[in-house]
Parts: structure tokens; sequence; C-alpha cells
């Protein structure tokens, strides 16, 4: 069964790019690793400050939270947010292309 998370937040205007940065060495790290049982995407929004992250998890394995990158991107995240993060369980729907329900 697929377990999915979807995470919202706003950074500051002076922080988006930083925040950017900061997640494309997480998706570099899962790039150089593969690990399995996870499916990840992240958007930053139009207006240039909001993000969303969406992982699909397979079982119980959190892949994300054992990165050093992702414990980088985690690790002064307050500081860098103007909102949230809201994080809400969510269930797969549909897709395609992005998870096999």
């Amino acid at each position: 069964m697929t377990d999915a998370v979807v995470v919202r937040y706003r950074t500051t205007p002076e922080a988006a790019d930083e925040n950017q940065r900061l997640v494309e060495q997480v998706y570099a790290e899962l790039a150089a690793t593969e690990p399995e049982g996870l499916r990840y995407v992240t958007l930053r929004l139009a207006d240039g400050v909001s993000f969303v992250h969406v992982a699909f998890r397979d079982g119980d394995t959190d892949v994300l939270s054992g990165l050093p990158a992702f414990q980088e991107f985690q690790r002064e995240l307050s500081t860098r947010l103007e909102e949230g993060p809201n994080a809400s369980p969510a269930t797969v729907v549909g897709s395609y292309r992005v998870v096999q329900s």
C-alpha cells in the first residue's frame, strides 16, 4: 500500500532561492543513492515563495529523514519560513506516471 504525505509552506522572499537550492541537494542525494520505496516531488508555485512537497512511501520506511541532505534542508527551515509547514496525510485517488496505486 502506498502512503502519501503532502507538505505545503511559504518561505520569505529572501529565503526562497536558498530553500530551492537545499531541496535540489536532496534530489541530488536521492539520485546518487536511489533508495527503494520512495517517490517524491517538490513544486515551487508561481508566487515564487510557496513550495509543495509530495512524498509517496511504500511501507513504513522513512527514507528522507535519514538523508544528510534532507537533514540539512530541515536544519534551519523555520528561519526560512513565513507560513507552515502544513503536513497532511493523503490517499492516492488517481495517478498518471507519478505513483502506482
